[in-house]
């Protein structure tokens, strides 16, 4: 059974009260804005999507909600922004810090709307809600109150769970203070059941500087916030949330997941939603922040991939790493993969391939047709005088589909991106208008190869790349010449480099009358 069925039958067991009362079971998740957001965050966006789009399919009603928190305080300055501008708001909610192109709202409404655009154009359609709003409209106030009143049992939940120990008058919320508008510095040291007294310290964080100022005030209605696993446990009760999972490293003994789900149940009197962990999604095998600036943006990996092939990697079972090599191999190795699982559906397996590829097509995959190999498209894209779409439809022996044509291009557009920004240097090459200088030091025995090919291309004008394959090796042999050493001839003619595309394939898709001028042009030199 395919991940998400099993996690959908986990759910109807874990929910079976709420879905047969006919509840809408909200699914939820966020991220922080605070900076480019890296390629690592969609990973929870999909898993979350593709549940509930499974949840939907089996009849249970569910709402997936998408939190920008645009709340939290700044409290790391990304590389890429400018450290002059920036440093003065460091420790500000990330609400008050200002756009870095002047022009949107605020900072997280910038990397915000950007990131929400990744989502849409991936294909997941959550409904968006910022974290402010929860506080701004007072939403947020009861769970506030509760844990003011509870701070001695939250401290103790700390303790016990990840041994953390909090001073007697810690109380869980930072205040914005009123003197220098900063969330990240304030210390509330009491509460009399209707306001609370802070200070803003100058040195409580590494981070940011605080002003000194202490005030009384109240914690209601967007003048405070709660600190981040008090905070993820209050979030759940306010917006009722069913399901949420997160990466494993929340997961851990004595971890985050961990103190939320017990003040969710001691302090909240909320049952915690059912969970869903997973790994991480690496690039070149490190993990990202888009706090400090590394990694690469979702944004930029987004667009390395038609939305179904991201899709595709995405939803891998989550407790899978995913770690992507923008530099390497990943697009052709995806697309085979996409194309594999296509074949399965297609030819009506019920295997894991088939129903993954069903899912990521959000249950309505497309009608079977010719699938181009990516690494037969990336090949065709670097001959300028070569139909693609008449290759492709000699190789499907049949004319070629509007979707089909469709597919074509698709992939074509991304394979020229991959070409040029990301392939490994043996999938490149570029036919040369002159005869390379690499092609001059061929030595005498490589230049007679060279003749017995030249005359057998003249006397057989409608050779196939098959047939041309094996003529290649028949002559090989007759000239008794290392292979290496037999085929690199070849390249060096026409590419300049010493290795290239499988060689009768590649030298039947060659224009003739350039390949014979060539060949000739080499043997004469």
């Amino acid at each position: 059974m395919f991940w998400v069925d099993k996690v959908v039958e986990e759910i109807k067991q874990a929910r079976g009260a709420d879905i047969a009362s006919g509840e809408t079971l909200i699914i939820r998740d966020e991220k922080t804005a605070s900076g480019r957001v890296h390629v690592g965050s969609m990973r929870g966006v999909a898993i979350h999507g593709i549940v509930s789009e499974a949840l939907r399919a089996a009849g249970v009603s569910t709402s997936y909600l998408y939190e920008i928190n645009d709340f939290d305080p700044m409290d790391g300055l990304p590389n890429y922004l400018d450290a002059a501008v920036y440093t003065e708001h460091m420790g500000k909610s990330l609400l008050d810090v200002p756009s870095p192109d002047g022009i949107a709202k605020n900072f997280p409404e910038y990397y915000g709307q950007e990131f929400e655009k990744v989502i849409t154009d991936t294909g997941y359609s959550p409904s968006f809600y910022r974290a402010s709003t929860l506080y701004l409209q007072g939403r947020m106030n009861e769970v506030i109150q509760l844990a003011l009143d509870r701070a001695a049992l939250i401290r103790d939940i700390y303790k016990e769970v990840s041994g953390s120990v909090k001073p007697t008058d810690w109380h869980p919320l930072n205040v914005i203070c009123e003197n220098c508008g900063k969330i990240g510095t304030t210390r509330v040291s009491s509460w009399d059941g209707k306001q609370v007294t802070y200070t803003c310290e100058p040195e409580i964080v590494k981070w940011a500087k605080g002003c000194g100022h202490t005030g009384t005030t109240t914690p209601f209605d967007g003048r405070a916030k709660l600190p981040w696993k008090v905070e993820w446990a209050a979030k759940w009760r306010v917006m009722n949330v069913a399901i949420e999972g997160a990466g494993k490293d929340h997961g851990t003994r004595g971890g985050s997941r961990q103190v939320a789900e017990r003040i969710s149940r001691e302090v909240f009197a909320f049952e915690p939603p059912f969970d869903i962990p997973y790994e991480f999604f690496l690039v070149g095998g490190a993990k990202m922040s888009s706090s400090k600036g590394k990694g690469s943006s979702a944004r930029e990996v987004a667009d390395l991939f038609p939305p179904h092939i991201f899709r595709l990697q995405l939803t891998i079972t989550p407790m899978r790493a995913i770690n992507l090599e923008p530099e390497g191999e990943t697009l052709p190795i995806l697309f085979d993969t996409y194309d594999k699982f296509a074949q399965k559906y297609w030819s009506g397996e019920k295997d894991d391939d088939a129903r993954h590829f069903e899912l990521v097509h959000f249950g309505n995959p497309p009608e079977q047709h010719f699938l181009p190999r990516f690494s037969t498209v990336a090949f065709l894209c670097q001959i300028p005088y070569v139909s693609m779409e008449e290759e492709f439809a000699k190789a499907k022996g049949a004319g070629l589909s509007d979707i089909e044509k469709a597919e074509i291009e698709e992939r074509a557009r991304y394979a020229r991106h991959w070409l040029q920004a990301h392939a490994p240097e043996r999938y490149k090459f570029e036919l040369q208008k002159e005869v390379p200088d690499a092609a001059r030091s061929l030595d005498e025995a490589q230049k007679k190869s060279l003749e017995k090919i030249l005359a057998f291309l003249q006397e057989n004008p409608q050779v196939s790349g098959e047939d041309l394959h094996a003529k290649l090796h028949e002559i090989r042999k007759e000239t008794d010449l290392e292979p290496a050493k037999f085929f690199s001839s070849l390249y060096l003619s026409i590419l300049g480099k010493e290795s290239g595309p499988q060689a009768g394939w590649f030298l039947s898709k060659l224009d003739r009358n350039f390949l014979l001028t060539r060949l000739a042009a080499v043997i004469n030199d």
